[in-house]
Order: C-alpha cells, then sequence, then structure tokens
C-alpha cells in the first residue's frame, strides 16, 4: 500500500456537515472527523490542509524507525534500567523472534504486524516451547511494544494473541517436571561418578577407554546436589552464592540463623533483601568450617579440575538424573516437518530437586510460609504449583500414619523423603573438605 495519504470528503446520511475521511498507510484502518461544514468547497478546503499536516507529521512519518534502531533504543533506555537478568531474557526474546522472522530484522518496525507474530507464536510451539514460555514472550515482547507507542514509534499496539490454557486443573500439570522421592534422590547421588566418566576412543589400542572423574570432583557434584536438596535454590542462585560478598547473593551469618542476602541490583524491586533458609539447609551450611567460608559456596568443577560454568552445570545434572535413570516427564511430540510422533523423555534437572524441596515444605507449612521460603513474587505461584496439587499423595500419607496409629505410634512421614540418606544433612567428608581449600 503506498504511504501517500489522500483526505476524501464524504457525506454520511446521520450527520449533518461533510465528512473528512483517509485510510491510515500503516493500519489499514480509516481515520475520520466532521469538516465543520456543510458546503462542499469550504470542506474540500479542509481536507486540503488535514492532508499537507499528515504529510508532514502523520503515522508514516512518527514511526519511520527500523527495528534495529527501535531495539536499541530500548536496550539503552529501557534495558539498561532494569535487573541483569531481565535484560539478557529480553536480548534473548528478540534474538529468537529476529531468527524466526528475519523480515523484521533488516525491516521497519511497523512490519511486526499482527500477522508474523502469529506466525512467530507458531513457530515457538513448533520449536517446543511450552504455552507459559510463549505467554512470557509475548508479556516481555508488548512491553516493549507499548513502550514504543509511548515514545510515538508505532501509531499503535499490535495485537498479539495471549494463549491459552487448556481448561480444568488450570491448564492441566503446570510443572515441566515433577518432583523426585528421597530414593531417586539417592540414585543421582551414587550416579555421580558414571556420569562424570569421560569416555574416549584409544586408536592404538583400537578401543573405547573410560576415565573415572577425580574423586574431589565427585564430592564437589555431590556437595551441589546436596545443596540444591536442602535449599530449594534455583540453579543459578547456588551458582552466584557467596560466602563473603554483599555485592551478590551470600549466606548472612550476622544472625543466630544462616539467612539469604539479596542486594538490589539483582532484584526487580530494587531493594536489599533477607530470606530465611530451611533448618536442614542452615545445618548443610555451618556444617563447613568457617576458615572455608570463602568465596562461592558451590564449585562444582569441570572435566579439567576447573570450576564448571552455569550452562555445563545445567546439563551434567541432568546427565546425572539420566544416568540414575530418574524420569520425571515423557510426552509424545510431532515432528513438525514428518507428521510422526515420537516420545521423548525428560531426566531429573536442577529444578527437579527444587520441586521436591517444595513438596516438601507444603506438607509442614502455610503458603504464606512457604511462598516465601520458595522466594514466589506471588501466592498464587506458589498455590498453583504446590499448594492442593497433590491429593492423591496426601491422602496415602494420611494413611500410613493411621496405620502407623492403630498400632500405638504416631509417625509423620513427608512425601519424597522416603530414604535414609533424606533424612539428615550430609556431612562434608575429608574429600569434599579438600576439595574446597
Amino acid at each position: 500500500m503506498s504511504e501517500k495519504i489522500r483526505v476524501h470528503v464524504v457525506k454520511y446520511k446521520d450527520c449533518k456537515n461533510l465528512i473528512l475521511r483517509y485510510q491510515n498507510p500503516l493500519t489499514g484502518k480509516y481515520q475520520r472527523k466532521s469538516s465543520g461544514t456543510a458546503n462542499r468547497k469550504e470542506a474540500r478546503k479542509e481536507a486540503g490542509k488535514w492532508e499537507v499536516d499528515l504529510q508532514r507529521n502523520g503515522p508514516q512519518n512518527r514511526s519511520a524507525i527500523t527495528w534495529e534502531a527501535f531495539r536499541f533504543r530500548y536496550e539503552k533506555e529501557v534495558l539498561s534500567s532494569l535487573a541483569r537478568k531481565t535484560g539478557d531474557k529480553v536480548d534473548g526474546i528478540f534474538n529468537v523472534l529476529e531468527s524466526i522472522l528475519p523480515i523484521v530484522k533488516v525491516g521497519m518496525l511497523r512490519d511486526l504486524t499482527e500477522g508474523r507474530l502469529s506466525e512467530w507464536q507458531t513457530e515457538l510451539r513448533n520449536r517446543g516451547r511450552s504455552e507459559a514460555t510463549i505467554a512470557g514472550h509475548c508479556a516481555h515482547l508488548r512491553a516493549a511494544l507499548a513502550w514504543a507507542v509511548d515514545q510515538k514509534l508505532l501509531p499503535e499496539l499490535p495485537k498479539i494473541r495471549k494463549p491459552k490454557r487448556a481448561r480444568g486443573s488450570g491448564g492441566g500439570d503446570p510443572m515441566k517436571g515433577r518432583p523426585i522421592t528421597g530414593e531417586e534422590f539417592d540414585r543421582m547421588i551414587e550416579a555421580v561418578p558414571k556420569a562424570l566418566t569421560v569416555k574416549a576412543w584409544n586408536a592404538d589400542a583400537g578401543k573405547w577407554e573410560s576415565t573415572p572423574p577425580a574423586p574431589a570432583t565427585v564430592e564437589s557434584w555431590r556437595h551441589l546436589l546436596y545443596g540444591l536438596w536442602w535449599s530449594g535454590l534455583r540453579l543459578t542462585e547456588a551458582l552466584n552464592l557467596y560466602w563473603d560478598r554483599r555485592d551478590r547473593l551470600c549466606v548472612d551469618l550476622e544472625d543466630r540463623e544462616p539467612m539469604l542476602h539479596i542486594p538490589g541490583a539483582m532484584q526487580k524491586s530494587g531493594k536489599d533483601q533477607v530470606y530465611a533458609v530451611a533448618p536442614e539447609f542452615s545445618e548443610f551450611l555451618l556444617s563447613t568450617p568457617e576458615g572455608k567460608r570463602r568465596g562461592r559456596v558451590f564449585r562444582p568443577l569441570d572435566k579439567t579440575g576447573e570450576e564448571a560454568t552455569a550452562d555445563f552445570v545445567g546439563k551434567m545434572i541432568s546427565k546425572i538424573g539420566q544416568a540414575a535413570r530418574v524420569v520425571v516427564r515423557t510426552e509424545n511430540e510431532t515432528d513438525p516437518k514428518t507428521g510422526e510422533e515420537k516420545e521423548t523423555v525428560k531426566y531429573a534437572s536442577a529444578h527437579d530437586l527444587r520441586r521436591s524441596f517444595g513438596e516438601r515444605w507444603a506438607m509442614l507449612v502455610l503458603p504464606q510460609v512457604l511462598m516465601e521460603l520458595m522466594r514466589h513474587s506471588s501466592i498464587t505461584t506458589t498455590q498453583r504449583y504446590y499448594v492442593g496439587r497433590n491429593a492423591q499423595r496426601t491422602a496415602g500419607v494420611l494413611r500410613a500414619a493411621y496405620e502407623k496409629n492403630k498400632k500405638g505410634t504416631v509417625v509423620v512421614l513427608l512425601p519424597g523423603n522416603e530414604s535414609e540418606s533424606a533424612k539428615a544433612p550430609l556431612a562434608i567428608t575429608s574429600e569434599s573438605e579438600r576439595s574446597y581449600k
């Protein structure tokens, strides 16, 4: 469509005066206003004036900005003032958008139309993104485009269809994994050496050879797994938890019980906050000798003996889950190219340890306390993921307690806490202590 605006004089039956009307070259919608007169000659003069003004200051001129220029401004003027984690997330969303819609990357901001946004959502689903993830992407993109409208970079906000959740049970199972049991956690602990073993082809011998990990490396990973199990920390939080840095997430030992101190720079609220930790994690932290409370609390080692990167740690924990045969989810997915259905298996990850922590404490404390313990920003999140979602397991716990009571002993059983090693914090072994010198 041509971007040159033509204002026409039209007559509406229900209007005394003649109407001036033009078609917006960006949206395709008609804009109109009264000419203020019933005289067609005078109305044409008013149409000419409005046309000149629109050619100079109309939407096609106010919106003449490329996507690249818009992104630069948004990152500089908006994202730079937000938490780094939020900025990184939005950058990632923009990168995916550009990979799916390359025409937007090299074109104008106004090229991001409703139709193209629908195409973007469809491709995200084809790539296996969950509806919750797509909804999060849409929310961040909508906020960015709303800012563009406020800055007169877009004439109006393009419609972004909000993903709909399936009906019933709050849209199905909201978890991508599941809480694991104490017995499954034991298997993960035992599987650490197997997952860390390196296999390499020996050309001279003509066979594959395995190199087991060093004891210090094994203990560094077990130390992390126990820490995640007892703390409920997210993996990024655990890897960035320090003993002695107040500008980072750190352990606060100034009070009677250890606390988590989170600086304002790492929070959306911009305020420093202190959170209570579970008693088991408190004992776990205090089991570290005072002389070793320096630097990062968790320092899992890679295959070379150096501190592992966050990306490597996440993949390795899933590999440990696979080695331990702890399956948390299976799904049938349709290949978008062939149309064939295939089963995908998800093994226990770091976040499943957090889920286990939340489920255990959901049986013991009120939702408001659990919300603070999990560091959720909303009680709705806590209720949706942990409160009231395991009615069948709760019934099983009650039945077991009832049967015990009939025999004269009342025992409180916590779901997911059936194994011996999951009932008390692990004391750091001498090998583990040597790992953190």
